[in-house]
């Protein structure tokens, strides 16, 4: 498979860094009120919740005496398993809200790093005007990952009481894939390039692609880098795309 996973990951290091430029200040800010917001309330809203997830899913394991010691090495996989779902919820909800303004940082993270203007959407009234468009591309992304995660949710019930780490990384894995079709949908939107192409592209660098957004997810967990999470990962895709992607269509 094309790319390399520390490269995408430096992508998301990269994004961190371009969030602190002046000029992009006032385009991150949106989609960093947005994000914190959502996130400081959907937390909120699960914590007293997750205890009882857990105890729900460690119930399904056989009431056995000799099975007890199995319940210590099950028990840290099924809190990862649900950080990662839980985590990836809420980033599609953020993302699904912020996406207008998401493109707008985008378009002016690229021309920052090309020093050419993009015309897509220049300020933040046409982001608001475009937002039917862009939120009706989130609904098609969003029914793309649906089925999939059927799918992944069906395999991961199956492996969770055989061998639990199978059901971990199976969702971790998927989720890397969906936050770098997320996010680099936004650079690649504002060149009218369809989910389809966006699809190809990130598939053209796949270990890149899922390094990408594997620290995207890893992001998503972290208390604090998670309210932050979003503009870096926009201005992180931008930069995939600039440097490679636009190479792939």
């Amino acid at each position: 498979m094309a790319g390399n996973p520390v490269i995408g990951a430096n992508y998301l290091a990269e994004g961190f860094q371009l969030i602190t430029r002046p000029g992009l200040r006032l385009f991150v800010l949106v989609p960093l009120i947005i994000n914190t917001i959502i996130f400081a309330t959907l937390i909120a809203l699960s914590v007293n919740q997750f205890s009882l997830w857990i105890d729900q899913l460690m119930g399904f394991l056989p009431d056995w005496e000799w099975l007890d010691f199995l319940r210590w090495i099950v028990w840290p996989l099924i809190v990862s398993l649900l950080l990662v779902v839980v985590m990836y919820t809420f980033s599609i909800v953020a993302n699904l809200i912020a996406s207008p303004f998401n493109g707008l940082l985008a378009e002016k993270v690229e021309e920052l790093l090309i020093g050419d203007e993009v015309l897509a959407r220049e300020t933040f009234w046409q982001a608001i005007k475009d937002a039917p468009r862009v939120i009706a591309k989130e609904i098609h992304k969003l029914l793309y990952y649906l089925p999939r995660a059927l799918v992944v949710a069906i395999i991961s019930l199956v492996f969770t009481f055989i061998f639990p780490p199978v059901s971990t990384v199976l969702w971790f894995v998927f989720g890397a894939w969906m936050m770098s079709l997320q996010y680099c949908d936004y650079p690649m939107d504002n060149h009218k390039h369809s989910l389809s192409t966006v699809k190809k592209a990130i598939a053209g660098r796949r270990m890149t692609s899922l390094g990408f957004g594997g620290a995207v997810m890893l992001g998503t967990m972290i208390p604090v880098v998670n309210f932050i999470i979003m503009p870096a990962a926009v201005c992180g895709a931008t930069a995939y795309w600039v440097k490679e992607l636009r190479q792939q269509v």
